[in-house]
C-alpha cells in the first residue's frame, strides 16, 4: 500500500511540474524572453495607409474564440506627432493571434472635450478579470486654440479604464479617471500621469505600474519621467498610489518607457523600453526587469529582449527606428505572442505580432 502511495504522489508531482508554464519551470529573474521569438510573418504586420497604428493590446474571447486586439491611430495625413492630440482607440479582430487582423469599431472615440478623455485616448492594454473585459488606457483633453496643442494636451494626461462584458462592446466609460495627478506640487505625479500596465497579484489585488511626471524641471516637458506603482483590491480600483519610482538608473530624467508587467508563478517581469541604453550596451531596446513584490525591481538575469530589428519568416532581418509598447498575449499561462509598435519611418507606424516559443 505504502508503495502504491508513492507511485501516486511521484506521478502526481510529474504532473505538476510539466503542467508548468516555462516561467514557472524558471527560476526568479532567470527567464529569458528574447530567445521565446520566432520569425514574424507577414500577417503579423498590422499596418493601414490611412492611419498611424501603434500599441496592440490582445486578448482571447471566450465567446467566440476569436483574437481582439486594441490599438491606437490617427490620421496619417496629420503626421507622427498627432497622436496627443487626435489619437483614437480602435478595435480588430482575427481568427489567429498572428493575423491578418481586420478593422471592427472604435472602441473609445472622441466624446467631448468637456471630458478628462475627451478628445484623445491612447495606449490601451486589454485585460480580462472576473468575466468582464477592462480596457486601461491614457485620456486627455485640451485647448484646439491652445498656441501649443501638443504641450496643452500631453500635460493634462491622465489613466482611465472602461469596462465591458463583451470584447466588441459597448465599453462604459467613466466620468473621472481612475489615476489622475497628485496634489502635492512636488510629487513624482504633480504634472501628468499615463501608459498604464495592470496585472492581477496572488493575493488576488490588483498591480498597476505607470508612467508619470513631475513638476521639477521646466516647462512645457517638465519633469523628472519616472515610472510609479498603485495597487486596488478590484479592477475599477480605487487604486492606492505608492510612490516609489522604479526602473531608474539613478542619473537619467527619462530612462525607460512603456512597461508591460505581468506575474509568472513566482516572479513578476516588466518588458520595458530603454529610451537610450541606460540597462544594456545595446542602446534603445526594450529590457526586462523583474520583482519579487511587484513593489522593487531589477534588471533580470537575460535583460536583453530586442534590439530595434525584425526577424521576418524569410530570414530577413530588418533594421527599425522605434520597437515599442511591448504587449504580451499570455494563453493558459504562457506567453505565445509579444506585440510592438513599430516605426520604419517617422511618416508611418504599424503593429507587429511575434510569435514566441511556448515548448
Amino acid at each position: 500500500m505504502k508503495k502504491i502511495c508513492s507511485q501516486i504522489v511521484f506521478l502526481f508531482f510529474l504532473s505538476f511540474l510539466f503542467s508548468c508554464s516555462p516561467e514557472q519551470q524558471t527560476e526568479p529573474g532567470k527567464l529569458n524572453l528574447a530567445n521565446m521569438f520566432q520569425p514574424v510573418l507577414q500577417t503579423g504586420k498590422f499596418i493601414d495607409p490611412d492611419w498611424f497604428i501603434w500599441g496592440g493590446s490582445l486578448v482571447k474571447s471566450n465567446d467566440d474564440g476569436k483574437y481582439h486586439m486594441y490599438y491606437s491611430r490617427w490620421p496619417q495625413k496629420l503626421g507622427m506627432s498627432a497622436w496627443v492630440t487626435h489619437s483614437e482607440i480602435a478595435h480588430a479582430v482575427s481568427d489567429s493571434p498572428l493575423g491578418p487582423f481586420e478593422f471592427a469599431d472604435v472602441a473609445l472615440p472622441f466624446r467631448g472635450r468637456e471630458y478628462w478623455d475627451g478628445a484623445v485616448t491612447h495606449n490601451p492594454t486589454i485585460h480580462f478579470f472576473n468575466g468582464k473585459y477592462y480596457l486601461y488606457y491614457m485620456g486627455t483633453t485640451g485647448d484646439p486654440e491652445a498656441e501649443s496643442q501638443r504641450w496643452e494636451h500631453r500635460n493634462r494626461q491622465q489613466i482611465g479604464v472602461a469596462v465591458a462584458e463583451n470584447p466588441g462592446g459597448p465599453w462604459k466609460r467613466f466620468d473621472t479617471p481612475l489615476i489622475s495627478v497628485s496634489p502635492d506640487s512636488t510629487a513624482h505625479d504633480a504634472l501628468m500621469v499615463s501608459n498604464p500596465s495592470v496585472t492581477q497579484m496572488p493575493d488576488g489585488k490588483y498591480l498597476m505600474v505607470y508612467k508619470a511626471a513631475a513638476k521639477k524641471l521646466p516647462k512645457p516637458m517638465s519633469g523628472p519621467v519616472v515610472h510609479l506603482t498603485a495597487t486596488a483590491d478590484n479592477p475599477e480600483g480605487p487604486f492606492v498610489k505608492q510612490m516609489k519610482p522604479i526602473f531608474t538608473d539613478g542619473e537619467a530624467e527619462f530612462p525607460a518607457e512603456d512597461p508591460y508587467v505581468w506575474f509568472a508563478g513566482n516572479c513578476y517581469y516588466a518588458i520595458v523600453k530603454d529610451m537610450h541604453g541606460a540597462f544594456t550596451d545595446a542602446g534603445r531596446s526594450l529590457v526586462l526587469f523583474y520583482s519579487a513584490n511587484g513593489m522593487d525591481w531589477k534588471l533580470a538575469e537575460h535583460p536583453l529582449v530586442s534590439k530595434l530589428e525584425i526577424n521576418w519568416e524569410n530570414d530577413t532581418l530588418q533594421k527599425v527606428m522605434a520597437l515599442e509598447r511591448p504587449q504580451l498575449l499570455i494563453e493558459n499561462g504562457k506567453p505565445t505572442a509579444l506585440l510592438c509598435a513599430v516605426n520604419e519611418i517617422r511618416e508611418h507606424s504599424f503593429n507587429l505580432q511575434i510569435p514566441l516559443l511556448t515548448k
